[in-house]
């Protein structure tokens, strides 16, 4: 393990994706990647009595779920690396409680993912664990209730604003040979532009996806084309083309290896989800299933992937602070 440049780091000892699970609501699976996700639920609620329990339980489903496929128990398992949109992370707190496995909580708002693959990564390839899962979670209602109005409220949505995916993703990181392998991550840094409108953040996250993904290409000494494909994690359609911008000013075009999985999650047309999908659990979900299963059907040898992350808190957005961003990205190749 070794650090390279001005943020990232390189695999020696390589970890590796040993299984990948992901559940979503009704919504994400009457979208474009439907098929790929390894359950859907019909119930928003998931079997709960409010926002909050429906996002625990659909937390410990994911995490059975990706212990079942991997035929493993907790005891099998060092970490946990989790975290929500939700204040003091509650809905990981709750929905992890039963599974007695060491818990690293982290916030890192829609970059969560990354941060938990990144962190990962490096207690694997130190040696300090041998199995760790990575999560990330989140549900619409949960997070239109915390940063914004109750869905009671009824109020109107701006067309910049983002669909927030009900959804979970995980990963086991092993040491043992896997499915695909980790062999580096750049860690993102806060990048405030000074924008404040919490309805649009695609364009309070797309400068921080671009000081990643320009770090990431520079420490590693690659060209986009290096990639099959650059993934970030919660732009959408307004944050997309604001990010290829901001390359193209340091001359670099990621246009035709760009993707993103807000885009990726939601049909425009059909499904109404205005600039796209975003959450903590839009990555991670489309991670643990279309961008896995690209990986093992031999489609892609090489990504980049750049969950990305809007730092605001309801007080914050109420006192009238500034929406920073950040970004962290993991380089996944094919085994």
């Amino acid at each position: 393990m070794q650090h390279i440049g001005k943020a990232s780091i390189s695999f020696d000892n390589t970890p590796y994706i040993q299984e990948y699970a992901s559940i979503v609501g009704k919504k994400e699976g009457e979208g474009p990647l439907g098929k790929y996700f390894d359950e859907i639920n019909e119930d928003s609620l998931f079997g709960g009595d409010n926002w909050e329990d429906a996002e625990s339980r659909l937390i410990e489903s994911t995490i059975s779920k990706l212990l079942s496929k991997a035929n493993m128990s907790s005891t099998d398992i060092d970490y946990i690396l989790s975290g929500d949109l939700l204040g003091q992370l509650i809905a990981s707190s709750f929905g992890l409680v039963n599974f007695n496995i060491p818990l690293f909580g982290l916030y890192g708002a829609c970059s969560t993912f990354g941060e938990a693959v990144s962190l990962g990564s490096v207690l694997v390839a130190s040696g300090a664990a041998n199995r760790v899962i990575a999560s990330a979670s989140s549900h619409f209602a949960s997070a239109e209730k915390t940063f914004r109005f109750p869905l009671g409220y009824g109020n109107q949505r701006k067309f910049s604003a983002t669909w927030t995916t009900t959804g979970c993703g995980s990963v086991i990181i092993s040491k043992d040979t896997g499915k695909v392998k980790i062999t580096g991550i750049t860690t993102g840094k806060i990048v405030d532009y000074g924008l404040k409108d919490k309805e649009n953040m695609g364009a309070c996250m797309a400068p921080a996806a671009a000081d990643t993904i320009y770090n990431n290409l520079c420490d590693f000494g690659r060209n986009p084309s290096d990639y099959d494909k650059i993934f970030t994690g919660d732009l959408g359609y307004i944050g997309q083309t604001i990010l290829i911008d901001l390359l193209r000013e340091k001359g670099i075009d990621i246009s035709d290896v760009h993707s993103d999985c807000g885009i990726e999650i939601f049909d425009i047309n059909l499904q109404d989800t205005h600039a796209g999908g975003s959450g903590c659990g839009c990555s991670a979900s489309t991670f643990c299933s279309y961008i896995m299963k690209q990986f093992e059907a031999g489609k892609f040898k090489r990504i980049l992937l750049v969950p990305t992350g809007a730092l605001l808190s309801p007080t914050s957005s109420n006192e009238g602070n500034s929406v920073p961003g950040i970004a962290h990205g993991v380089v996944f190749e094919a085994v």
